[in-house]
């Protein structure tokens, strides 16, 4: 049985100009598309971001993934965090964003997850939306209404998270489940790249490049280019074929997506 949804994807990785090791780890084979950046110094955050990557690696050649095998992942993944923090390897931690490939009766959707600060985005008819929701003291400050979003890129708590697989956090993960639509361009990133590009310039290049690995490693030199103060870690995921009825997938052309196709007509989902 073909899946309801087939992806083309790309994705780059860089430790930017300041840090000596890169701690984002990710993972962009079908049907799972996500990013980890990890904390912890000495090490452990690198290792902390490869725990949870490994934990979802396992699902890689699958057609389709179910709600539950993701909090499962997610639940290991944890596990394995924080036995890293007790065997001497500090206060290890990560973030955790992305989506994988889902069906609900036949049909493509996107079912995404996220943990802490790094986010997924998605491009549809030239609109670029935040999937996600920041876990972060400057989001939780904008929604109360104390801090303004042009205010927030600047704070210096914005690096300061609420929400982590390890590093002593017991919050859980938000999940959104949402029908794929053709063209659909699916971007996840670590804070490297949204610390340093804005989202308008994000949005241009998505738009604009159609190859998702040529897309990818642009917005990488850009941060870099723009200084580089943080590892940073993008994954391109485009919808080239999607079910649009049970049995039936429509198609494009992997190297030209049509980034004019109508976008889901409700907002991304909602947490599950």
């Amino acid at each position: 049985m073909r899946p309801g949804l087939i992806v083309s994807s790309g994705s780059a990785t860089h430790p930017g100009l300041r840090r000596a090791l890169n701690e984002d780890s990710y993972l962009a084979s079908a049907p799972v598309f996500v990013v980890a950046d990890g904390m912890g110094g000495h090490e452990a955050g690198e290792r902390a971001s490869a725990t949870v990557i490994a934990e979802f690696a396992r699902f890689v050649g699958r057609a389709s993934l179910e709600l539950d095998e993701v909090r499962l992942a997610v639940a290991q993944a944890r596990e394995g965090v924080e036995d890293l923090s007790t065997s001497g390897n500090g206060r290890a931690g990560t973030t955790l964003s992305g989506v994988v490939v889902a069906t609900v009766d036949g049909m493509g959707y996107w079912l995404a997850v996220n943990i802490g600060d790094s986010r997924t985005y998605r491009l549809a008819d030239g609109e670029l939306e935040q999937i996600t929701v920041d876990h972060s003291v400057v989001q939780e400050l904008i929604e109360s209404g104390e801090l303004s979003p042009e205010d927030a890129a600047t704070d210096r708590r914005r690096n300061i998270i609420t929400r982590a697989i390890g590093a002593s956090s017991t919050g859980d993960a938000d999940y959104w489940l949402f029908p794929a639509e053709m063209g659909d361009r699916i971007m996840i990133c670590s804070d490297g790249l949204t610390s340093e590009i804005p989202d308008a310039r994000i949005r241009e290049v998505l738009q604009t490049v159609p190859d998702p690995q040529t897309a990818a490693d642009l917005l990488i030199t850009e941060a870099v280019d723009a200084g580089g103060r943080d590892n940073i870690t993008v994954v391109i995921a485009d919808a080239v074929s999607v079910a649009s009825r049970p049995g039936t997938l429509l198609e494009t052309d992997e190297n030209d997506i049509d980034m004019d196709t109508r976008p889901r007509e409700a907002a991304a989902g909602g947490a599950l």
